[in-house]
């Protein structure tokens, strides 16, 4: 891509997030730096499999690596099969559950061929960190450890939360971040990507570790995390208000339509192809009315479902989700059923008429013929993400309600 530094830069920047000034201005210094060396820099990112899917909030990073892929740089996909065995404590307030090596082996099959809807399979190196990590003896784990302090540790959010509310810290917990940053020294990086959860592993843990090694420490391009559908908590298969990259064209399109209109610049910046001055202008048109946040909320859907499906399945997914609702279901047309707490599913299903008991809701479930918003129920436990758009039920082919909230 022929493109100048300053113009690389900016690219390269865009969804970057430090929380603090002098920490961003010096990591773009460094980049900077990096770049007016012209030659392929040695840029990675780390993804633990602790579950079997990626979701849209993981390809932030995939995103960003295209970008250096594009650019002419040497990109690496590291799996993290054995940090995933301590498991991240960054933005958790207790321990994560300790994975075995069958369910990290399981999970990391389908990892790559996910990454590669984003990432070139022909320019990506895919590698695990077992291959450094299972081999590293006790005592250079000990001289590694020396680097850091038992306070630095606890003065982190996560742990600093613990500690006031008496939850267990545990000591391999610490580890992990010590682990991420020999990833760093094994692969000689220059440049770490990764989500501001993971600031303190890249940008002084790794770093730490690679000047005490000898090397140049890399610079850390931390990235912001995308809230969920929902608006508010970041996106988590646990929390159900997560886009999967593995799903329908259709699936994907309505659950971008369903995020509440505040939540849509944190997509464009972080999830679409756009460059800043795309995003800009964008931005522009919200601020002056000269686009309706719907309109605009149309053009995020389908640029986001063309990323993984293209543009003749995004703009099928467009076609089916006006047919639904803005063509032939007018909501304030529709039965209207109240939802009170507690209420489920199968309760709604049963409370519209749409089903003659609770076990044939779920039958109806089971076979796939339920939609909310145009996205297919795919369990009776599945959660409504409330919102401005009317929660449009459908039930078979010709059975629709509007669903409101009464709690």
């Amino acid at each position: 891509m022929d493109m100048d530094i300053e113009k690389q830069l900016s690219l390269l920047m865009q969804g970057a997030e430090y929380g603090d000034q002098n920490l961003e201005r010096s990591m773009r210094d460094e980049l900077r730096e990096l770049l007016l060396e012209e030659r392929p820099l040695r840029v990675y990112c780390g993804y633990d499999p602790t579950s079997t899917d990626l979701h849209l909030g993981h390809t932030i990073s995939m995103r960003k690596l295209r970008q250096f892929q594009k650019l002419g740089h040497d990109v690496t996909f590291l799996i993290g099969n054995y940090t995933a065995l301590v498991g991240d404590p960054s933005d958790k307030n207790q321990a994560r559950p300790m994975l075995s090596k069958k369910q990290i082996e399981e999970n990391s099959k389908s990892y790559a061929g996910q990454a590669f809807r984003i990432l070139d399979s022909q320019k990506t190196h895919v590698r695990h960190n077992g291959e450094w990590l299972s081999t590293l003896p006790l005592s250079e784990l000990i001289n590694l450890a020396q680097n850091f302090t038992v306070q630095q540790f606890l003065a982190r959010d996560n742990f600093s939360v613990r500690l006031k509310t008496k939850e267990p810290i545990y000591l391999h917990e610490m580890l992990y971040a010590v682990m991420q940053g020999y990833d760093a020294v094994a692969m000689k990086a220059d440049v770490q990507v990764g989500g501001t959860d993971q600031l303190f592993n890249i940008v002084v843990a790794g770093r730490k570790l690679q000047r005490s090694l000898g090397q140049n420490p890399q610079v850390g391009l931390v990235l912001g995390i995308l809230p969920g559908t929902d608006g508010k908590q970041r996106m988590s298969k646990t929390t159900g208000n997560h886009i999967p990259i593995a799903t329908t064209a259709s699936d994907m399109y309505g659950k971008v339509m369903s995020i509440p209109d505040e939540a849509m610049n944190a997509y464009w910046r972080l999830v679409t192809r756009y460059v800043p001055e795309q995003l800009e202008e964008i931005e522009l048109k919200l601020k002056s009315g000269t686009i309706h946040p719907r309109d605009a909320k149309i053009e995020l859907a389908d640029e986001i479902t063309s990323i993984f499906w293209g543009r003749e399945e995004s703009s099928n997914a467009g076609e089916n989700f006006r047919d639904v609702f803005r063509n032939k279901n007018d909501p304030d047309k529709m039965q209207k059923i109240g939802v009170e707490k507690g209420e489920g599913i199968v309760d709604i299903i049963v409370n519209c008429g749409f089903a003659s008991s609770r076990s044939d809701a779920r039958r109806i479930i089971d076979q796939g013929g339920v939609r909310l918003r145009g996205i297919r129920v795919t369990g009776e436990d599945w959660k409504i993400n409330w919102g401005d758009e009317p929660v449009v039920l459908k039930v078979g082919k010709r059975r629709f309600a509007v669903v409101e909230k009464r709690y």
